[in-house]
């Protein structure tokens, strides 16, 4: 049985490890509210006029935007092609089946540099000019792993003999995936597009090599960063990309629960 100790400790622990990740978070969060265009400790004053500053600036909306745009796009190519490729690997049984899911995980798995580097060689081979369609493709390389992954654990956590049942009573090939399929599968494709779209918007790495001449809101962020006049800026667009992280991340592990069924009233 535990200790008394081991409990204490292995809090302690924890809690250490959540103040090692959040600590800086916090700190950038602060500095966004700082009334000086200069990075010191403790803050001078607080203000939100560098909020105002950066949303009328036309270089932060036009990455913004497509920071939006493709979270969307690449969101809705993973939910299409992950919950396809998952619903073909738990209900068929093939040769290299085994190998065809490594193949799907691997692209995650993989440093983003070498990711981008591959899709800028290939784009380059193809003559293919970048374009927001050169990203989306970047992005849906790991954002259907995200999808794929989420669907495939709630379809072998669900019990085939719901789908037999189904049929047994006489429901169609629809009706089965309309009042059995779709509501255990619903929660986890929803946590599945959420945490896919957080992980397109701040993706840098293989964006930089699928962009072009294109900024998202990230790399907006790493172009301005060293210039100390857009440092406020850049300390308010980083609060925000952490917030519209955050967001969809806590409500994707609310609402995927161990039974996959959205609760209703």
């Amino acid at each position: 049985m535990e200790t008394r100790w081991t409990r204490v400790g292995l809090a302690v622990w924890a809690l250490l490890v959540v103040l090692f990740l959040w600590i800086p978070l916090v700190i950038i969060g602060v500095y966004a509210f700082n009334a000086s265009n200069i990075q010191s400790w403790p803050i001078p004053g607080w203000t939100t006029h560098w909020f105002s500053v950066a949303w009328h600036n036309p270089d932060v909306r036009s990455s913004l935007m497509l920071s939006l745009k493709v979270g969307l796009i690449a969101t809705s190519f993973a939910l299409v092609l992950g919950s396809m490729a998952a619903f073909a690997i738990h209900r068929f049984r093939f040769f290299g089946r085994e190998s065809v899911s490594f193949l799907l995980l691997l692209p995650i798995a993989l440093p983003g540099i070498i990711t981008g580097m591959a899709l800028n060689s290939f784009y380059v081979f193809a003559k293919v000019p970048f374009s927001i369609w050169t990203i989306v493709i970047g992005h849906a390389t790991f954002c259907v792993v995200v999808v794929y992954n989420n669907v495939l654990a709630r379809l072998r956590r669900t019990s085939s003999s719901l789908v037999e049942a189904s049929m047994d009573l006489g429901a169609d090939g629809w009706q089965t995936f309309r009042f059995v399929v779709w509501p255990v599968l619903s929660t986890a494709l929803v946590a599945g597009g959420l945490l896919a779209f957080a992980l397109s918007f701040d993706e840098i790495v293989v964006t930089t090599f699928t962009a072009g001449a294109q900024n998202t809101l990230p790399i907006w962020i790493f172009g301005n960063i060293q210039r100390g006049v857009d440092l406020p800026q850049v300390n308010v667009v980083v609060f925000f990309i952490i917030v519209m992280t955050i967001i969809p991340v806590t409500i994707a592990q609310r609402i995927a629960r161990d039974t996959g069924i959205l609760r209703r009233r």
